[in-house]
């Protein structure tokens, strides 16, 4: 079972962080939810209050992580990139190759400033790919490229999290999980 952590700041966008969270979880991958404000209750973007699993500080290492994932919204995008531990921890998984996402906001706010985009194709919402200096803007709803993924905003959040759990080798559950959540019906 993979292990995946998913970064919440206040002012994250509800659904970015949820959906895929909810598709992770029920395709059978470990996720824990990491506040990195100074409380384990994050607000969303819309007032929803979210318990996150642990404190940013309350984990002595991820080492252990398959994936990171950093939802979108503003200001959770900004709130992100201002946590100085989770930019090192990002670095540090990306130096070793390990797996990196990031939807709306995040890709342009968070990634693209720490390098992690450099001669990658992404996207994200309209207007944040200003940030992409060396990165290859797809405007799709969701852009894998390498160990880095990369989606446009709340309506891709689905289609975000059925792509993690495909490239955390799992794509029998996505296909399943597609079927059983209705999500195909919406594209017939």
């Amino acid at each position: 079972m993979a292990k995946v952590y998913v970064f919440l700041a206040d002012g994250f966008e509800d659904i970015e962080a949820l959906a895929p969270i909810d598709i992770l979880r029920r395709g059978g991958m470990k996720v824990v939810t990491i506040s990195v404000m100074e409380s384990q209750l994050v607000e969303s973007a819309h007032g929803v209050g979210v318990m996150a699993d642990a404190l940013f500080e309350d984990v002595r290492s991820y080492d252990d992580a398959d994936m990171l994932v950093l939802p979108g919204g503003m200001p959770g995008a900004s709130n992100l990139v201002a946590h100085k531990g989770l930019c090192k921890i990002l670095i540090k998984q990306y130096e070793r190759q390990g797996r990196i996402a990031a939807i709306c906001a995040s890709p342009g706010v968070v990634l693209a400033p720490l390098g992690i985009l450099d001669g990658k194709s992404a996207t994200c919402y309209p207007g944040f790919e200003q940030a992409f200096l060396d990165t290859d803007y797809t405007a799709a709803l969701v852009t894998t490229d390498g160990n880095v993924t990369t989606a446009c905003g709340p309506g891709a959040a689905m289609a975000f999290g059925y792509e993690l759990l495909c490239q955390l080798g799992a794509a029998d559950a996505a296909e399943a999980l597609k079927e059983g959540m209705m999500y195909n019906r919406q594209f017939k």
